[in-house]
Order: C-alpha cells, then sequence, then structure tokens
C-alpha cells in the first residue's frame, strides 16, 4: 500500500456517486485522473462521467475490496456510507478522511460528543432513546429545542422543532425507535460554513467562510465573502482547522457554524467531504473545492482558496421544473453573461431534490446575490 503521493494518470475511488461526485470526477479528469464510482444506484451523476461505474451494495464488502483493488487511493462524497465499507476498503488502499473520521460525522451524537470532549463550542444536547429521557431534556435544556435523529438526518431530514411539553410524546413517536438527539434552542443570526482541507503532513488552507441562507431545512443561497466582522471568519477558520486537526483529516471537512445574535460561534455539523455551500468556488475561487479535495487526498500541494471575486450560489430544486411545467428556460437565465449555470445529470425532478445550481460573480456580494437570484426567477415563465 503506497502512502505517497498519488500522480495525474492514476485512478482514484469514489463511494458515492451523486452530484458531488460528479463535480469531483470533473475536476479529477481536468488534471488527468481516472476515477471509478462505487453505490447501489446506476446512470447516477458521477456514474455518467467516471470511467467505471460499479453498481453494487454498499455491504457487499467483497465486491468492495474488489472495486478497491483497481485504485490508488478511496474518498467520498456522501457521509451514510456504512463504516464497514470504508473499513473493507481500507484493508486494499488508503481512504481519506479514514474511515474512523466517517463514523464520528455520520451520527449526530458521536459528532456532538467528539466535539464537545474536545472543546469546540456546540449547543448543550442530550442523548434520547425513552420518552422519560426526553422529557428530562426538556426540564435541563428548556424549551424550545430541536429534536433530531442520531442518524442519517441531512437537509432537515430527522428534524423535529419542539415548543411545548404537549408535543413530546408525539414527537418522541416520531423516531419511531431510532435512537434521538435532543438540541438545546440556538438563538443565531445566521449560518455559516468553512471548508477546509488538509494533507497527510499537516498542511492546511480554508475557502473563505461562505453564509448560508436556507429554504425550508435546504440550502437555497450561498454567498462569499460572509457579512461577519473579519475578527470572526478567522476565529471561524481557527475552529475548523483545530477540527480538522483534532480528526486527523486528511481530505476535505465542512464545519457548518451558528453565529449567535451575541455575535458567537456554535458548531452545528461536520461533513467529511466537499459541501453544497462550497459550489461557487468553482467559478470564483483559484482552486475549486473539488480539486482542493482531489489534491489532499492524493498528497498534492493544496491549491490557492483565493476568491476572485464576490460570489453567490443558488440552488435549483426540482420544483423549479414543476413550476415551469416542464424544461425551465436556460436562456433566460444565461441571459446574463456572469451567470453560470451546472446541472447534475438527474433525469427526474422533483420536489426539494436538487438538481443543478447557478452561480453569480459581482462588484459586491449584493450585486452577486441579486444577479443570481433574478436569473434563477428568469427560469420560470411569468
Amino acid at each position: 500500500m503506497n502512502a505517497g503521493v498519488i500522480l495525474p494518470g492514476a485512478t482514484l475511488g469514489v463511494l458515492g456517486s451523486g452530484q458531488l461526485g460528479r463535480m469531483f470526477t470533473i475536476a479529477a479528469r481536468r488534471l488527468g485522473y481516472r476515477v471509478d464510482i462505487y453505490s447501489p444506484d446506476s446512470d447516477t451523476p458521477a456514474g455518467q462521467v467516471g470511467d467505471v461505474e460499479v453498481v453494487a451494495p454498499y455491504e457487499d464488502l467483497d465486491r468492495v475490496r474488489d472495486f478497491a483493488r483497481a485504485v490508488s487511493v478511496v474518498t467520498f462524497e456522501f457521509e451514510n456510507v456504512p463504516s464497514a465499507t470504508s473499513r473493507a476498503a481500507a484493508e486494499v488502499v488508503p481512504v481519506r478522511p479514514a474511515g474512523e473520521v466517517l463514523h464520528i460525522t455520520q451520527q449526530r451524537l458521536r459528532e456532538k460528543t467528539f466535539l464537545g470532549s474536545h472543546g469546540f463550542p456546540v449547543t448543550p444536547f442530550r442523548r434520547i432513546t425513552t420518552l422519560g429521557e426526553l422529557e428530562a431534556a426538556a426540564r435541563d435544556l428548556g424549551l424550545p429545542a430541536v429534536l433530531k435523529t442520531a442518524s442519517f438526518g441531512y437537509d432537515g431530514k430527522g428534524q423535529q422543532k419542539l415548543r411545548s411539553v404537549a408535543e413530546l410524546p408525539a414527537a418522541f413517536a416520531a423516531l419511531a425507535g431510532a435512537e434521538g438527539i435532543y438540541e438545546a434552542f440556538v438563538d443565531f443570526s445566521k449560518e455559516v460554513s468553512v471548508i477546509a482541507a488538509r494533507t497527510l503532513d499537516g498542511g492546511f488552507a480554508a475557502f473563505p467562510v461562505f453564509e448560508n441562507a436556507h429554504a425550508d431545512h435546504i440550502l437555497d443561497v450561498t454567498f462569499a465573502p460572509a457579512a461577519i466582522p473579519e475578527a470572526l471568519s478567522a476565529e471561524a477558520v481557527r475552529l475548523a482547522r483545530g477540527i480538522l486537526e483534532a480528526l486527523d483529516v486528511v481530505g476535505l471537512l465542512t464545519v457548518e457554524l451558528f453565529v449567535t445574535r451575541d455575535g458567537r460561534l456554535l458548531v452545528n455539523e461536520l461533513a467529511p467531504r466537499t459541501h453544497n455551500s462550497g459550489h461557487l468556488t468553482i467559478d470564483a475561487c483559484v482552486t475549486c473545492q473539488f480539486e482542493q479535495q482531489l489534491r489532499a487526498v492524493c498528497g498534492l500541494p493544496l491549491g490557492s482558496t483565493e476568491l476572485r471575486r464576490p460570489a453567490a450560489m443558488a440552488n435549483l430544486l426540482g420544483d423549479i421544473w414543476i413550476s415551469a411545467g416542464g424544461e425551465p428556460d436556460w436562456a433566460a437565465a444565461l441571459s446574463d453573461p456572469l451567470v453560470k449555470l451546472h446541472l447534475y445529470g438527474k433525469a427526474s425532478p422533483r420536489k426539494g431534490r436538487k438538481m443543478g445550481h447557478l452561480t453569480a460573480t459581482g462588484a459586491t456580494v449584493e450585486e452577486a446575490v441579486e444577479r443570481v437570484r433574478s436569473a434563477r426567477a428568469r427560469l420560470v415563465p411569468a
């Protein structure tokens, strides 16, 4: 097993086959790598552009080992890959970030416990397995609060906001036997994210802090640089660096943070991969997040994360296709020459499904946000 630099021409393996894998594969191809994709699905966003698309269950560990034998390193674009899958791949080749990073970050209780035990600021939380534990958490940590499933939650899935004691029995029943986590409510003014990379020898680079606006728990618009004081941006990057070092990450990791109304930062969630909020880096930074992931996992020097101009990204959900009654008006959106379109190759749009995104740059953040929102609005004819 070669733990050194993996040079262009080598074949890289990706666990997961969604749009993050697609954009990683496109970046890898630009640098002369081949990319094999492994997931249970066929004709996927990543599989469409990869060299080989292996369609098999994550639980088929013999197939996973065979997949790993054909590549020089394995990374992932989706954290809900079973830990056993990454361990099986790691028997054959390096897996970056390591399976232990995946194990911690794919389960909210493990993640919050790790962060808290290492001194990183998190909202108070409790493990919930019984109605009595939920009632005790409400008494001790107060209401309102958020009850989440401990595993397999993203884009707001498995989350319930609790406002009164009367809601507790129904909320507990909604867990349907799953382990839960009760989090004290955070009075935050905004949400930001830091996407950072770390190399095998400890090299570190972070992108500018992104500010994120959500709609129905799904990221709607991101812009950079975030509209926060410079000292707070520096603190967000310092926290991210500490987390990557504590987890011994080799690769990319996203740190999502709340900015409280009194100007503090709280770590909300971690993602051991590229992130929706970093899509604007493709068009606005010297090095995009996907190339940076590749550089980190292959042992290459990290690229510059400099933001060339203020930029914004708007998600394109399947709702737009529904509102348009078919194909959106791409020409109308692209009538602004500073707007860029990225589609993910998904055949069937549906409500809430991420189908693509738009990015735009501007002289100011406000100009970039207005440009990308206007372009998205033009997709649906009046």
